[in-house]
């Protein structure tokens, strides 16, 4: 294992007015913001936070950089309980055992030296996504999805790695990253991170799209779909966020909605097709009962006065 520094990575975009372009050439519909994060990351290379509601794209971000640059994604999934041994690295216990049992039934004793030389060498080594990310040779997006999730201990296997893209392995030494990955860290927001890990990385809020932004990813997304439908569609998912629901609809379950309406050959949404499908966009009852009083006109929307119809015509 050696100790040299990373090589500075080739810059992977031009321009913010790039990062856009190419996103969008795999149906990613970046704005600004998201652009220039990505741009200043690649060249900074420093680590994405970001953060915002589950379903508006956040790990999807990682995977299209990924593709767009003709890098690998390695993902490390975060859960609760996640530890060293499955975020960073092992050792193949059972094959070092068979390796000493092969060894005192030889008929030449090696010293334990030579048998704990061999035992903790690369052959006995089982890498896992951290560790992955750093050996790699080919270029490499790092996705470190769900980061919230792990409990605070957890991040400190984060801080070395996210401030000098090195491992400290004890029987092997330092092994430090044959080039900068781009790193991704997503999180819900279920807790808040430390600030040693959030100084480390760049700040990225990914929030629901705009309604004209929505309307757009519906119509790049959704095979079939109109421009009118794609309209409707934008502007009551909109109205429904506005409520205050357990669970906002995601921009995934966007796409589910205007992808269930297509098969059902629905052209324009009114109150009783809207109310009907619900079931695709919420996922709560006391949500899917709220939303349908306001799509009927039974109770005053946002910005609207009692008695206006929630769902109209073009």
């Amino acid at each position: 294992m050696t100790d040299t520094a990373a090589p500075a990575a080739d810059p992977r975009f031009e321009s913010v007015d790039a990062v856009r372009e190419r996103l969008r050439s795999v149906d990613y519909l970046s704005d600004e913001g998201i652009a220039g994060i990505v741009y200043l990351a690649d060249r900074l290379g420093k680590p994405i936070l970001v953060e915002g509601p589950a379903g508006t794209g956040k790990t999807q971000l990682a995977k299209s950089v990924a593709e767009i640059t003709d890098a690998r994604l390695i993902r490390l999934q975060c859960y609760e309980g996640l530890d060293e041994s499955k975020a960073l690295y092992e050792w193949n216990y059972k094959k070092q055992l068979l390796r000493i049992q092969a060894s005192r039934n030889a008929e030449e004793q090696s010293g334990w030296e030579d048998i704990e030389d061999d035992i903790f060498s690369d052959d006995f080594l089982l890498t896992r996504p951290l560790l992955e990310a750093i050996r790699a040779e080919d270029p490499v997006v790092l996705l470190i999805d769900e980061v919230d999730r792990v409990e605070v201990e957890t991040e400190a296997l984060l801080l070395e790695i996210l401030s000098d893209y090195q491992v400290s392995i004890p029987e092997l030494g330092t092994v430090t990253a044959r080039q900068i990955p781009l790193v991704f860290l997503t999180s819900n927001n279920t807790r808040e991170l430390s600030e040693a890990l959030k100084r480390r990385c760049l700040y990225l809020h990914v929030d629901y799209p705009d309604m004209d932004r929505e309307r757009e990813i519906v119509l790049t997304k959704v095979p079939g779909v109109g421009e009118a439908l794609a309209d409707e569609i934008a502007r009551i998912v909109r109205s429904i966020r506005q409520l205050e629901l357990k669970k906002a609809p995601s921009v995934s379950e966007t796409l589910d909605w205007a992808r269930t309406l297509v098969l059902l050959g629905v052209e324009h949404v009114d109150a009783e097709t809207a109310t009907g499908t619900l079931n695709i966009l919420l996922k709560y009852q006391s949500d899917i009962a709220k939303a349908a009083k306001e799509l009927s006109g039974d109770q005053p929307g946002p910005g609207r006065p009692a008695g206006s119809p929630g769902v109209t015509g073009r």
